[in-house]
Parts: structure tokens; sequence; C-alpha cells
């Protein structure tokens, strides 16, 4: 049963009492909530997402609720609660989805070690996987969500989970997460691509996101190989260029982006140096989509 089959009356009443958990990969969620707006926008963006059952472990157990009963009135703002306490402070309530999606970041990266976790969106085609590491403002998402509107598979926007065991990399197939102008961008360049509430004035600018499409989703359970590390640029103007990255500077590049490659030790070393040993390494700048497309598919 999908998450979408459980109608717009009852939902509400599910999210409340905390009964909403679904499988993403190979991570299970449970989210409760009672504020005003979350049902809608998680019956939107998570409609294709698999229901646990009952009696099924849950990963990452997390709660949207107000900081108290006053403020609810007077300023309203959200609390992201994971096993019961808050790793944050709290947010205006109108952020309570995009909430919710940056608090699914922090479990995974701070929780999820059998992985070396790597901040980059991931895609695959032909059982290839692309990984673009980069800081914000580099245009990750965005190629991201332009790949994935042209029919290559999301496995994440936001992290590589790279396994210790294997070195394949494990699908956590979420919302894409746009912000400011990049919103504009994808609306235009896919006019079908879904999107939630947008949201102004975070932390980050404008910040929307667009939902995964079914068929990764139901993919969400099947790992990929590595093959392409490439470090995008979004540049005004410019001219696509695609240059080869030396592996050594790309090894540096990607422990920098990493969320616990610290934490592993050695295990993290020898993940990260198999992986760019698997990998060919490249640098992109673009400024067209449809240019940094066509020199993905050229790989």
């Amino acid at each position: 049963m999908r998450l979408g089959d459980i109608s717009a009356s009852d939902l509400p009443f599910q999210l409340r009492s905390g009964r909403v958990a679904f499988s993403i990969g190979r991570f299970s969620v449970s989210i409760r909530s009672a504020l005003p707006g979350v049902s809608a926008q998680v019956a939107k963006l998570y409609a294709d997402y698999q229901l646990n059952e009952p009696d099924e472990l849950i990963d990452f157990a997390v709660e949207l609720a107000a900081p108290s009963l006053l403020r609810r009135w007077l300023r309203p703002q959200v609390w992201f609660l994971f096993d019961g306490r808050s790793p944050f402070k709290p947010l205006p309530q109108v952020q309570a989805f995009a909430m919710f999606e940056w608090g699914l970041n922090w479990c995974i990266a701070n929780h999820a070690h059998e992985f070396l976790v790597v901040h980059a969106a991931v895609v695959e085609r032909n059982g290839r996987a692309f990984i673009f590491p980069g800081m914000p403002g580099s245009g990750k998402s965005t190629l991201c969500a332009a790949l994935v509107c042209r029919g290559w598979r999301l496995l994440s926007d936001e992290m590589a989970l790279i396994s210790l065991a294997d070195g394949m990399i494990h699908p956590v197939p979420r919302p894409v997460s746009l912000k400011n102008a990049s919103i504009e961008v994808i609306r235009k360049f896919e006019p079908a691509a879904v999107f939630g509430t947008v949201v102004e004035d975070t932390a980050k600018g404008m910040i929307a996101h667009m939902q995964a499409p079914a068929t990764s989703v139901i993919a969400g359970g099947q790992v990929a190989e590595p093959s392409r590390v490439v470090f995008p640029r979004y540049r005004v103007a410019a001219a696509p260029d695609l240059c080869q990255l030396e592996r050594g500077t790309c090894f540096m590049q990607m422990a920098e982006n990493s969320f616990n490659y610290n934490v592993l030790g050695g295990a993290g070393f020898d993940a990260l140096a198999d992986t760019v040993e698997r990998c060919e390494c490249y640098t992109l700048s673009y400024a067209r989509l449809e240019d940094a497309i066509s020199l993905m598919e050229s790989l």
C-alpha cells in the first residue's frame, strides 16, 4: 500500500497519531505532526512511497510540533524532534515541511555510518551512477532535477550513500530541494514537474521541493555502481566546459564534501579511495541546462 492510498480525510488523523511510516530506499521513516499544511505536502510529495507494515522497525522516528500553546498563536513555530529530542532551534511554522526534509538529511548523515555519506546529488542511467558533489549554489540540485526530468533515475539530490561493504551507492530518492531562481528554471524546463508549496525567507532563501519520479521511488532498493564524479558549477553566460580532474584532487574535494569521512577513519578513507578509483572525474561549467545534459549524456 502506498502513502497516496490513504484518503485525504484520513491522512491528517494518521499523522497526528504517528501512524504514518514509509520506506525511502533502505530506510524506514515515521512522521507525526498535527501542524496545518504538513498533511497536504506529505500527501503530494510522498504519495508514491510504500507504507510500512505495523510491526516493521523504524530507522528514524520524527515529529514536527509546535513549541508551546502560546506560540501557536503569537508566533507560530515548529520543532523538529528525532526520538523525542530536538537537534535544532525552532523555525517559523510555514517552514515545517522544509524542516522535515532538512531534519531527515541530518538523521541520515549523523546515523547511517555503514555508508560514507558525501554531500552530493546522484543520478543513474544504465546502471552507472553519476555523483555531483558541490557546495550550495554550485548548481548540483538544478542539474540533478533537469537530468531526472529527462529520464535519469534519481538516487538523491543531497547525499551519496557509498556502502563500506562493497562500494555500491544506495539510493535515498526523496523530493528534490530547489532554491531561489532554480525553482523557476526547472518549472520552465519541465512544465509537467510537480512542486510542493514555495516557502520564502528561509535561511537558504526561497525553497520548493520537486516530486521524485515514481519510477525512482519504486527502484529505491536497486543499488548502482559509481561511474563518474562531476563537480558542477553554474556560471552566467559561460560556454559549456567539461574538463578531466586528477583523481588525487577529486579525492580531496570529495573528502571535504563528506559528512562523516572523519568519523569513519580508515574505513572512510578506503571507501572514498575505492570510489575515486572506480570513477572518471571531471569539472563541469555550464550556463544552459541543455548543454550540461548533452555533456553528461556524452559520458
